[in-house]
């Protein structure tokens, strides 16, 4: 893969961030015209300076390497499977999270939101899903808002489509990620499955998913959890997404169908 030049990376960063030359030049602690000289490719900054310029724009791990690449340095982050021997430790405070949330749905994905890991509540969720979508990799979104997946049998379909979209958006304006902008326009090409009624969002203070089961009706609302201090590039893009009932009644037909399983 052929990289753009350093100067090119960090122009697009800036912009992305909404950032001035003066801007950033003042939060990285360099003159404006040391930092245009940097983005003209005039002047080629010491690692320590790019390390430096990247934690002002907020640059991702993974788009970090590729900076230090392009200015001709060694990539400080290292992407280990989850598989490997050493991310075991890792892997296994995952699944102890994951294990630990049931009897209600949780799963951990990478940054395409690729499903990596899955406690047994989640198969409550997928059971809905078309078989040809529970393919690995198994991509979250894509099952939630296909027409063969969740989205016929989610009540407030609109909404939760829009916030799933939302935190896509966010996502993608923080990471610039080329595979995130086309799960997006898959995801937003979809055609409109069967809907029900909008559900407003939990006493106005979370978007709900409101979804419709063979044994009832469950109201979810989500929390999601990262690594606090990753240096991993896999451990820095991973999360967990854990689904708690939002009212007493989901909660008691999630532990009646958990005991069914």
């Amino acid at each position: 893969m052929t990289l753009a030049p350093v100067g090119e990376q960090l122009r697009e960063w800036r912009a992305r961030r909404r950032m001035s030359q003066m801007d950033l030049a003042l939060d990285s602690e360099i003159s404006t015209r040391h930092l245009s000289f940097i983005e003209t490719g005039r002047s080629r900054p010491s690692a320590l300076m790019l390390q430096r310029i990247a934690d002002c724009l907020e640059v991702p791990n993974r788009a970090r390497n590729a900076l230090l690449l392009a200015a001709g340095y060694a990539p400080d982050y290292q992407e280990r499977d989850l598989d490997s021997p050493e991310m075991a430790g890792m892997k296994a405070i995952v699944e102890h999270v994951l294990k630990g949330h049931e009897p209600y749905p949780a799963l951990a994905v990478d940054r395409h939101w690729n499903m990596i890991a899955a406690n047994a509540a989640v198969g409550l969720l997928t059971q809905l899903a078309a078989p040809e979508l529970l393919a690995p990799p198994v991509n979250v979104l894509r099952v939630a808002l296909h027409p063969g997946g969740l989205a016929p049998h989610i009540a407030n379909l609109d909404e939760w489509r829009a916030h799933l979209l939302e935190r896509l958006d966010h996502q993608i304006d923080a990471s610039a990620d080329s595979g995130l902008i086309a799960l997006r326009s898959e995801l937003a090409g979809y055609g409109d499955a069967e809907r029900g009624q909008d559900g407003s969002a939990a006493n106005g203070i979370a978007v709900p998913l409101i979804l419709d089961t063979p044994m009832g009706q469950i109201r979810f609302v989500s929390t999601v959890t990262i690594f606090g201090t990753p240096v991993d590039i896999t451990l820095s893009e991973l999360a967990i997404e854990a689904f708690f009932p939002a009212d007493a009644e989901s909660a008691a037909l999630l532990q009646k169908m958990a005991e069914a399983e």
